[in-house]
């Protein structure tokens, strides 16, 4: 059974009726019915992001989030992190004030820095820790470019793989940038010598990501999350 039924995600978000019902075919696909998890939401806010949140990417990408977290979590909210040099904000999204919202965001924010993965990944961990939460997570972690700190990416995602958290990279931009290289490489890192089970999956969005189709989108964002599931759960790290 779904977290979140079509009726009310009608009643509180009718804009949203159609990325539900899409992402709920996906999950369906991907062996998910019933699945629950909590989902998080990171963005990049460094000075490049720019244009995609002017364009309305920022914001389509918070909406497809929703449309999708609906089906796993019942708060009907997610919690989102803006990250640049520090952590800009820890907030969140919800099915019935999502219009606009990211943008609201954006506006009480100050200047967009340069892009530390690490200090957004701990606060994903900290949010997740301290919310008690015992079901497994999938963070979509959204950004243009590479970190500041490669070792300090590198670190904290093998930190946190034996936590219940599977890392979703999506990245912005031009497909043949160099900047998406390290990104690949925390994709393929070794297990067992780097980290106890393979905790992300990295995909190019494109230089528009409007243009990805929701089903395609889907499919992207939850397509190594079974896998590592099994994973997690033959290690103990997932129990739910």
């Amino acid at each position: 059974m779904v977290a979140i039924s079509l009726s009310k995600v009608q009643e509180t978000a009718p804009a949203l009726v159609s990325l539900y019902k899409t992402a709920g075919v996906s999950l369906t696909k991907h062996g998910l019915d019933g699945q629950r998890a909590a989902v998080y939401l990171v963005v990049d806010y460094s000075g490049s992001m720019k244009p995609y949140y002017q364009d309305g990417s920022v914001q389509a990408l918070a909406d497809r989030v929703l449309g999708l977290s609906a089906h796993l979590d019942d708060d009907g909210r997610v919690p989102v992190v803006f990250f640049s040099t520090d952590i800009d904000a820890v907030t969140d999204i919800a099915l019935d004030d999502h219009e606009g919202r990211i943008a609201r965001i954006a506006a009480g924010l100050g200047h967009m820095g340069r892009t530390s993965y690490h200090l957004a990944m701990d606060a994903v961990i900290d949010h997740y820790l301290d919310s008690g939460s015992t079901a497994p997570a999938l963070v979509i972690f959204q950004t243009d470019g590479g970190p500041t700190s490669k070792v300090a990416a590198e670190r904290f995602l093998c930190k946190a793989a034996p936590l219940p958290l599977f890392w979703q990279f999506v990245g912005f931009g031009d497909p043949d940038s160099k900047q998406f290289d390290f990104l690949r490489k925390l994709d393929e890192l070794a297990v067992p010598q780097k980290r106890v089970v393979d905790n992300a999956g990295f995909f190019h969005a494109g230089s528009d990501p409007r243009k990805v189709s929701d089903a395609e989108l889907y499919d992207r964002l939850v397509g190594e999350f079974p896998q590592w599931l099994v994973a997690a759960r033959a290690r103990g790290i997932v129990r739910a």
